[in-house]
């Protein structure tokens, strides 16, 4: 079916039989479904154990604390990728890096960087047919709106977010202008808007941060009366690190820091604190976005979700310093890695009255399972094609939850690697450019940080992981993996 029949078909459906529990009767004589506003927040590296409710000892994260207090707290949640771009298309598509377009992060042929003349690669744009939630809830009578970075596509290309279902788009449109907070244009709705005082430089006066609170909070003023999606993918705390100088003063003379050897991106003279800072800037954001919706009215028909699009830096990156945060906690890997500290990622979901408050979960979950769940709340259809499974017996902790089968992930990059999980095991290839096609096995029940290599003691797991490992996929014309695909 092609993408435009299939929104035309199943963009509007009803929830109300599926969920009886999400009918509202307030000031209402008859019961209608009323569809909830949905607010997704996506931070931009944040490790597991970045935030206060995951276990962070030195970052103040009070706000997403209380929204992990009102609601319900995922222990093991995955995202698409253990990098920006192929994780944000799992995200927006449902499809594990086994089926999805986007792989890998890259730049199309013929976009080259020009910050003279403000001109930015963009990345490999997702193709026209892609069905992305945006779409399917804008077919479903959702307003939609994406604020902060996008990177699946330059402007004007197929990739472009407001050709793929986003009424309003603002923020950068490529991931590498994104690599800094105070750049000299945003896009918006394909239109540049030039931001007087910044010049790409450690400092400037209009901080990125704010100007997306700004455009969040007119969004949803704008938007209050009718059911809306608000994507809001911040690039919070992606370096370089920059943050307003009152955040940082929090932190400034308060964290020991220590000397370092400098590399990529813009140098911070407080690299410590300038890290924390930004973080709890960003959650201080988060605040007032909540605030709004209280003041609204709207606030018990509103859902909330809050993650991370992978896992944190490594190599003191920037001046990152995820081992004195202890930012991935006890898990083994970074950012760039399928070991469980480059993909397994905090995620928060808050509605009023419909997800029971202060509840954990440990449900293993990825982001290909957010589309067919916010497709299922809001009575739109899924495509039939999709990896992701619906966990809204989960969130409303109603009805037998359907668990997966196993989680699939493949990256040609920093090295070359594969992943499965499957139940309580998890198999890891690394380093499969050089041709090693041998397979780690870990017991994450037993060892959470993949520290274990128990391979040879349960062949026959292994042989059942290598197996879905050859399934699990298709090649990919665009990001071609060598040894995986002459696979047999």
């Amino acid at each position: 079916m092609k993408r435009r029949e299939f929104l035309k078909t199943f963009g509007i459906g009803t929830t109300a039989l599926a969920f009886p529990h999400l009918l509202c009767s307030k000031n209402s004589q008859v019961k209608t479904f009323l569809k909830p506003n949905i607010i997704f927040i996506l931070a931009d590296d944040l490790g597991y154990n970045e935030l206060g409710c995951y276990g962070q000892k030195i970052i103040r994260t009070p706000n997403i604390d209380r929204i992990a207090a009102e609601g319900k707290r995922f222990t093991q949640s995955y995202s698409g990728s253990p990098v920006c771009a192929p994780s944000r298309c799992v995200l927006m598509t449902g499809k594990h890096t086994g089926h999805s377009y986007i792989r890998n992060n890259g730049n199309p042929p013929g976009r080259v960087l020009d910050e003279d003349k403000m001109l930015f690669p963009g990345q490999n744009p997702i193709p026209d047919e892609t069905i992305t939630i945006a779409e399917i809830l804008k077919g479903g009578g959702y307003a939609t709106g994406a604020i902060g970075k996008w990177g699946l596509g330059y402007e004007g290309s197929s990739g472009d977010p407001n050709k793929q279902g986003f009424d309003l788009f603002f923020g950068y449109i490529c991931q590498v202008h994104a690599h800094n907070h105070y750049p000299r244009f945003f896009w918006k709705n394909g239109e540049r808007i030039m931001l007087e005082g910044n010049n790409r430089t450690l400092t400037g006066k209009q901080y990125s941060q704010d100007l997306f609170i700004r455009e969040a909070l007119q969004f949803i003023r704008e938007n209050n009366d009718k059911p809306f999606f608000l994507y809001l993918p911040f690039i919070i705390p992606h370096l370089s690190i920059q943050v307003p100088e009152e955040t940082l003063n929090e932190y400034k003379g308060k964290i020991p820091e220590a000397p370092y050897e400098h590399t990529s991106y813009l140098k911070h003279p407080f690299p410590r604190a300038g890290y924390a800072a930004m973080i709890t800037y960003m959650d201080k954001g988060i605040g007032m976005i909540w605030d709004l919706i209280k003041e609204l009215g709207i606030d018990e028909n509103t859902l909330i979700f809050f993650s991370s699009d992978n896992g944190p830096a490594y190599d003191r990156l920037g001046g990152t310093d995820s081992e004195f945060f202890n930012s991935a906690g006890s898990l083994r890997g970074l950012k760039g890695s399928l070991y469980e500290g480059g993909i397994r990622v905090p995620m928060i979901a808050r509605w009023p009255n419909h997800i029971k408050p202060g509840t954990v979960t440990d449900h293993v979950t990825a982001f290909g399972d957010i589309l067919p769940t916010l497709c299922e709340i809001t009575g739109t259809h899924a495509p039939s094609d999709i990896d992701g499974v619906s966990f809204t017996s989960t969130l409303f902790d109603s009805g037998k939850q359907i668990e997966h089968k196993y989680l699939y992930w493949e990256f040609p990059a920093y090295g070359g690697q594969q992943a499965v999980r499957m139940g309580d095991w998890k198999g890891v290839r690394q380093n499969m450019f050089k041709g090693n096609m041998n397979t780690e096995l870990f017991n994450l029940k037993d060892d959470i940080g993949e520290k274990n290599n128990v391979a040879n003691k349960y062949p026959e797991i292994v042989k059942k992981i290598e197996q879905i490992m050859r399934e699990a996929r298709v090649p990919s014309e665009m990001f071609k993996f060598k040894q995986l695909d002459e696979q047999k």
